[in-house]
């Protein structure tokens, strides 16, 4: 699993005009599942992402982590994270896990952080979301299932 961990101070996501998650401080999540991926990486993405220490501590240095600051997840599924760009000029998605286990995977790692007590908004499966944030720092990074912690 890929999951592009960006801080911010809010963001939210729509699809349609309706708005269906919104979070203010904490973290924008964009989840991807690709083939051979399980529980196992769900699991171990489930706890790695709320205890990074990416937040800012009162010197102004990456020194707490979101349960540290009391912050919320807006998790958005992307199966564009798998999306393969070395060929030709159209990306290819051979990559990416089935649409139901991939939900069953992102439903997964939502409920876990909901079961922690995060505040755990979402976007909607497999629908067109416009997303919006504003990027505190910019701070973004990428954590892969692939490249075991």
């Amino acid at each position: 699993m890929r999951i592009v961990v960006q801080r911010v101070k809010e963001a939210k996501v729509s699809v349609g005009a309706e708005t269906v998650g919104a979070v203010g401080v904490g973290l924008l999540l964009y989840i991807g599942a690709g083939r051979g991926d399980g529980a196992a990486d769900a699991a171990c993405l489930a706890e790695k992402v709320p205890n990074l220490r990416i937040f800012p501590d009162e010197e102004g240095k990456m020194n707490r982590s979101l349960l540290d600051i009391g912050g919320a997840i807006l998790a958005v599924s992307q199966f564009t994270l798998y999306g393969d760009c070395r060929k030709g000029r159209r990306p290819g998605f051979s990559d990416s896990l089935a649409p139901a286990e991939a939900n069953r995977l992102y439903e997964a790692l939502v409920e876990h952080w909901r079961g922690m007590g995060i505040p755990t908004e979402t976007g909607v499966f497999q629908e067109e979301m416009l997303v919006s944030s504003v990027n505190w720092g910019p701070a973004t990074f990428l954590l892969d299932s692939e490249k075991r912690f």
